[in-house]
């Protein structure tokens, strides 16, 4: 019996192992978790954003690209390409003075130099002679009495009306202070295109 007593536990060392091991485990978890593979979190730190704890690190170490928007730029107009925007100048505009002769009237307004006569003088109620409104007949045709007028698009009189001092009101534009007077159309067809035709009184082919 006594020799029964003094023999080992058989399971004796595998406890022993197991106890050891578990302690090899436990050293190992926690060297892992303090190995300089996991690094202990820190706060971001960048040149471009600087810590708060550091209020002077803001200005002193501002990036060169950073915008810095002053009052001046929120307030200056900017056209294309950076180049400042134009200032609208105002159109230049003359009084212009016509004499209707078929009414008996006299029409005094004023015209921008890149409006029509016609146009402007119909959008101020006033009535004047017309037809085409493209300078394609001689409704609208006037003799210039003193002024001076651009009418580049005028096809209804020739060069030779024009250098006289004829001109259309539905595609003149004044360039000057302005004063006409209309005229019958059948008078400036006849200075244009009469000497195609032939001259004299019309005889009567009838006889009664």
């Amino acid at each position: 019996m006594a020799q029964i007593g003094r023999e080992r536990n058989p399971i004796a060392p595998l406890q022993s192992f197991i106890q050891k091991m578990d302690l090899i485990v436990s050293c190992s978890c926690s060297s892992t978790i303090s190995s300089p593979f996991w690094p202990k979190s820190t706060p971001l730190q960048s040149p471009f954003f600087p810590s708060s704890s550091n209020p002077s690190a803001t200005s002193s170490r501002r990036p060169k690209w950073a915008l810095v928007r002053t009052k001046s730029e929120l307030q200056t107009a900017v056209g294309v390409n950076g180049v400042p925007a134009a200032v609208p100048i105002a159109v230049p505009t003359h009084k212009v003075t016509v004499h209707d002769r078929q009414r008996g009237v006299v029409h005094e307004f004023v015209v921008p130099e890149d409006q029509y006569i016609l146009h402007t003088a119909e959008a101020q109620d006033i009535t004047l002679p017309f037809a085409c409104r493209h300078g394609c007949c001689t409704s609208c045709a006037v003799r210039v009495k003193s002024g001076q007028l651009r009418q580049p698009e005028a096809l209804g009189i020739s060069a030779e009306l024009k250098d006289k001092g004829y001109a259309l009101l539905c595609v003149g534009f004044p360039s000057s202070d302005l004063e006409v007077e209309t005229q019958d159309e059948d008078e400036v067809y006849w200075l244009q295109f009469g000497r195609y035709f032939a001259r004299g009184p019309i005889v009567s082919l009838f006889v009664s």
